[in-house]
């Protein structure tokens, strides 16, 4: 479990330090209950920040740019995006 555990936290730790690099922001100025817009982070950061995402973990993240509210992958806030993520690296394992 403790493994899992730490799987977890490196999942988070990455997806966090690529949406404060995208946002230029620091780490600690990210919360996981910000919403990509709050950080100011455009559309087109939203599309820079999945293909980082997806380079960072060797996954592929259903995300349709021109109908995002369509997407499997929630983008509403950086924990939707942390657990989107989880999933997808969980469902690769």
């Amino acid at each position: 479990m403790e493994s899992a555990n730490r799987m977890a936290d490196s999942i988070r730790d990455k997806v966090i330090a690529i949406i404060a690099e995208l946002a230029v922001l620091e780490v600690e100025d990210v919360r996981t209950d910000a919403t990509l817009d709050d950080l100011g982070i455009d559309s087109l950061g939203v599309v820079e920040s999945i293909f980082a995402i997806e380079e960072a973990f060797d996954i592929q993240v259903p995300f349709n740019a021109n109908e995002p509210e369509k997407s499997a992958f929630d983008i509403s806030s950086v924990a939707a995006i942390i657990a989107a993520v989880e999933g997808l690296v969980a469902d690769q394992a």
